[in-house]
This record gives C-alpha cells, structure tokens and sequence, in this order.
C-alpha cells in the first residue's frame, strides 16, 4: 500500500511538472513568407496600391528601392560601390533585414561572421566575440567613454554605435590606417551592449498615423492600475512623435534611412553629409585621419539625386525612380512594403490563437501592445497608406523595462531603461528577440520584462500567474502574428 502512495505521489509529481513546462515556443511560424501569399524569401509584397500601380509609376519606385536594399557597396565607385567605410557594419542593407524576406530582421546565419575572410574588410580586422556564425545580426556600443588607463567612466556617457569593420588594407583604402574598437576590453569591463536590425514591415502605415491618435491611446490607457505609464521621444526639430528605432529615436522613414547609411555601412548622403568617426574620435579625438576622407575621390556627398535617369527611357517612370539617391530610395521602399499578415490556424489551431489573444489583453499585454490602432491619415503618396487600421501591436510610446533590459544609452528624450514598444506584428517568423537579440525564446522574452523598474513587471507576473494552457496559448498566438 505504501508503495502505491508513493508511486503515485511521484506520478502526480512528474504530472505536475510536466505541466509547469510544457509550455513552449512553437518556433518560427512556417507557411507564407511573412503571412503575405506570392512572397517568397527575396520578394517582399508592396502595398496592394503599389501592386496596381496607383498613381501610375508607383511600383516602380517600390522595385528601384528593392534593388538597392540589396546592392553591395564597396569603396570606390569603380567597385561598383558608393563609399563603403572608412568603417561600416555590413555592405547591403538586405544583409541585415532579411528574416524571413527583404526588410524583417537578422536571419539565421550571420553574414557579419563571413566579412573578414571573403575581404569585405581589410586584413588586419577580426570578428568580435560576440558576431557569431548563427546568432544575431548586431551593431555595439558602449555606454561609457573609458578612462586613460582603460576602467569605465561611468559620469561620460557614450552610447554611439562602435562601428565593427574597417577598410583600412582594402586596394581602395590609400593610406586610411584605423583599427578597430577594443571590444574584447569592452566585454571584460562590462561596457558594450547591443542592438539587432527592427524589421520594417508596413513600415509607410507606422509613418502616417497623426499624432493626435497616438496621444488618445495614451490618454484613454493613463489610468490603468498595472504600472505602466509611457511617453514619447520626441523630434527635437519640430517636437512631434518619432517612432522608429529602438529607442523611437528617428522621426522618418528618411531620417532612419540616412541615419543607418551613415551609422551601419559609412555612407555620406545629402541627409548625413559628413563622415562618421568613431564616438570617441568625435567627442575626445580629432575626428578622422585625413588620409580616411574621400576614398571613393569623387568628393561628399557621397549618395546623391542621380542629376541623370541611370536606367530606361527618359521620361518613363522606371526613368524617373533612378533620378532618387539612395536613401530616399530606401525610404521608398520601406514606405511601400506591405505589413505582415498573421495567421489564423498556425501555430496551435485557431480556438487556441483566438484564446491567447483574448488572455493577451485580459492580462495586460495590450497596454503597451495596441492591438490595432484605426486610422492612418490621408496619404498623398498612394492610397493603401492612407485611412487604413495599423495592427502593430505597439503604442510606440517609451516605456521603462528596469534594470534587467536596460543598456544605459540615452536617444533623444529616451533614457537609459526605456525603450519604444516593439511592433509585435511579424514575430511568428522572427528568431531573434529583445534589443540585443540575446534571446531565440519568446516565453524567455516575456519573463525578461520583469525587473526593479519595469513598467511591465505586473503584466508579466499576471502572465506566469495563468495556467499552463493558457500560457501556451498566448505563446500560440503571438507566433501567430
């Protein structure tokens, strides 16, 4: 008899425990690339506007802006480059946005890993720690300035982007001669953090929502009783709400775009007109050697309105979209691409998505994540961008995630522990999560908001408060979107 107790005390135990974790992550949602039927790996949907071809012309500004996402620039000109460097992430930006097709966010193996071997740069560099063959795709920084003697300053904040590669060796490269950031020092001195490429996906909806909208969903969330009270960074221009980047630092599509060209590949533009030295080299150096300026010799800036069309017959539209320069063709694209379509029976079934987004919103997640937000404002650009719902799952505010996210760098009014709502939609197909990509779990996603300081501490223990099933459901259906 007592043997049977205690068999059957181990079975409810093992049942128990079985229960306490069998909740898992489905893992990157199969089926249509993105949720959008016709796309496939290297073709991302545009708008159904831009698919008609409304106003005449439209889709070839969007195929223009796709080609140059993936053109790989190099030093020279005659490379068949634009200006590489003199340091630089990656050389394309499709490189970086390409999970699960052109624009989403790091894939699955790293292109970063390979840039040393295959002579993108020059032969005294080396890959970082932290780059490796199959995690994220990701840019550093370093919060603080360091000292003479090589300890962390920690009353000079840094924060800018430390820029990977040089091209310092490369035939192109003259007598540029810079090395790269001590990063192995950095890690040891625990002062490097990291950011992974946001995906931008509908991203031309995320640009059109008016402000006014924006700040209803902040005033109609402001009493709630769980904590969570974000704002918004705000463009130091004109004092409207940005809403893009980590931190919702950049105010445009323009801006993000010229920003990323100047920061992740050292691609002067009309927007970003000079050369970026290293945050150290600006602040506390002289800039850049001399020898490192106007290596493609063709003067600054090095993106520029193509004065000539470069392809078709002029006065064709196809004509017309190669008169843009880079980054205003970048911009292009990411305005037309159209935002992912989630799924209704992956992973899961579809009783147990629609449970899990009820429970999404009965237990707080829908605050911050705004399930849909109803209306973008008139567009004059083409039509799908205009009066349409934005099922982004973000408020775009700032929030503060406490101690366990933050990485201490500061953009525009965000501070060191705040971070913009992530747009959910998509994240069935993502493999990498939070700012840094240092986690491939969305269950550990979630318990990662949880800290000293986090808006979203309460949201989170409500989630780990529901039942082994339930919690499998939300994880069914935010791999759903």
């Amino acid at each position: 008899m007592l043997r049977r107790i205690i068999l059957a005390g181990l079975a409810a135990g093992l049942l128990v425990a079985s229960t306490t974790w069998a909740q898992v992550d489905p893992g990157v949602r199969p089926g249509a690339i993105n949720g959008q039927p016709g796309a496939t790996s290297t073709n991302p949907l545009p708008l159904a506007s831009v698919s008609a071809n409304n106003p005449a012309g439209i889709r070839d500004f969007f195929n223009d802006g796709l080609d140059r996402f993936q053109e790989e620039d190099a030093v020279a000109h005659g490379e068949g480059g634009n200006g590489l460097g003199p340091r630089f992430n990656l050389n394309q930006c499709s490189g970086c946005h390409i999970q699960p097709t052109i624009g989403g966010s790091g894939g699955k193996t790293n292109p970063q890993y390979t840039v040393v071997q295959t002579g993108m740069a020059g032969p005294g560099n080396s890959i970082p720690g932290f780059i490796t063959p199959n995690g994220p795709t990701r840019e550093a920084r370093f919060p603080f300035f360091f000292n003479s003697n090589g300890t962390v300053n920690t009353s000079a904040p840094n924060g800018g982007v430390e820029t990977l590669f040089t091209v310092s060796g490369l035939p192109f490269a003259g007598s540029c001669n810079i090395s790269q950031p001590d990063y192995a020092a950095a890690e040891a001195a625990h002062n490097v953090v990291f950011r992974i490429p946001t995906p931008v996906f509908g991203a031309g909806l995320i640009e059109n929502i008016d402000d006014s909208t924006l700040i209803a969903i902040r005033t109609a969330n402001a009493s709630n009783t769980l904590g969570i009270s974000g704002t918004f960074n705000r463009n130091g221009n004109d004092g409207t709400i940005a809403r893009f980047g980590w931190k919702a630092q950049n105010k445009s599509l323009l801006i993000f775009a010229g920003e990323a060209y100047n920061v992740e590949m050292g691609i002067t533009s009309e927007m970003f007109p000079q050369e970026r030295p290293l945050p150290e080299e600006e602040v506390h150096g002289r800039g850049l050697p001399s020898g490192c300026l106007n290596l493609s010799t063709t003067g600054y800036p090095e993106d520029i309105t193509n004065f000539t069309p470069t392809s078709g017959q002029a006065g064709t539209t196809a004509a017309n979209a190669t008169l843009l320069n880079d980054v205003e063709s970048f911009a292009q694209f990411m305005r037309l691409l159209a935002p992912p379509v989630p799924s209704t029976t992956t992973p899961g079934g579809s009783a147990s998505i629609s449970a899990g987004r009820q429970l999404f919103t009965s237990i707080g997640c829908a605050l911050c994540h705004t399930p849909s937000i109803n209306r973008t404002q008139a567009s004059h650009i083409t039509p799908s961008l205009g009066g349409q719902t934005v099922a982004a799952f973000s408020d775009f505010e700032i929030h503060h995630m406490g101690t366990r996210l933050a990485d201490n760098v500061s953009q525009g009014t965000a501070g060191g522990d705040q971070f913009r709502t992530a747009p959910l939609w998509g994240l069935g197909q993502r493999i990498f999560f939070l700012h840094d990509g240092s986690l491939n779990n969305v269950y550990s996603a979630i318990d990662a908001h949880r800290s000293n300081g986090s808006e979203a501490s309460q949201v989170t223990t409500n989630f780990f408060s529901l039942s082994g099933t339930q919690q499998q459901e939300v994880l069914n259906f935010l791999r759903s979107l």
